[in-house]
C-alpha cells in the first residue's frame, strides 16, 4: 500500500514539475498572441480616431475625443509593452481597466447576463484581452520577458520584505525561519 501511495505521489510531483516548466512559455504565448491582436486594434483605432470618437459619442461617453485617444493609446502602447514583457504588471492595470470600461459601455448586456447567460460575457470582444491582462497582473510576464531580463541583469531578486506583506529589492539572502514548538 505504501508503494502505491509513493507511486501516486511521485506521478503527481512529475505532473506539477511539468506544469511548472510550461508556465513561462504559456505566458509568452498569451502575451504575444492576444496582445498582438489588441496592438493591431489600437493601431487601427489611432489611424481612424475620428470614427472611434464618433462611436464613443453614440455610447454616451463623456469627452469622446479625449477618451478615444486615451483608450487607443492604451491598446497600442500597452500591448507593445505587454508583448515584450516590459513593466508588465504595471501595464496590465490600464489595459484591464480599459477593457472593463469597454465592457461597461459597449457590452453592458454581457455584464448584466453574467450569471443568466455566461456565454454572452465570454464571447464579448473585450474578454480575451481583459482576462489576459488579469493573468499577467497576477502571475507576471514569465521568464521570457524584458522584466525577467532586467531582474536577472540587476542580479537582485525580488524578495518578500520583513515588514508586513511588502515587497522590496534585496540583495540579502533569505534566512531560515526557526520553528517554535
Amino acid at each position: 500500500m505504501n508503494t502505491l501511495v509513493n507511486f501516486i505521489r511521485r506521478g503527481y510531483e512529475l505532473l506539477v514539475a511539468g506544469g511548472n516548466s510550461l508556465e513561462s512559455p504559456f505566458l509568452l504565448f498569451l502575451r504575444v498572441y492576444f496582445f498582438w491582436q489588441l496592438f493591431m486594434t489600437g493601431q487601427g483605432h489611432l489611424a481612424h480616431i475620428g470614427k472611434v470618437a464618433d462611436f464613443f459619442v453614440t455610447l454616451g461617453i463623456p469627452l469622446p475625443s479625449l477618451n478615444a485617444y486615451l483608450s487607443s493609446t492604451v491598446e497600442f502602447f500597452g500591448s507593445l509593452l505587454l508583448i515584450i514583457g516590459l513593466a508588465s504588471r504595471l501595464t496590465a492595470v490600464p489595459v484591464a481597466v480599459t477593457m472593463a470600461v469597454a465592457y461597461l459601455t459597449a457590452d453592458f448586456e454581457a455584464i448584466t447576463s453574467f450569471f443568466s447567460d455566461p456565454d454572452k460575457f465570454v464571447k464579448a470582444d473585450p474578454f480575451p484581452y481583459f482576462i489576459c491582462a488579469l493573468i499577467v497582473l497576477v502571475f507576471g510576464p514569465g521568464r521570457f520577458s524584458v522584466d525577467a531580463l532586467i531582474k536577472w541583469k540587476v542580479g537582485q531578486p525580488l524578495r518578500r520584505g520583513t515588514e508586513g506583506n511588502s515587497f522590496a529589492w534585496s540583495s540579502q539572502t533569505p534566512t531560515k525561519l526557526k520553528v517554535q514548538n
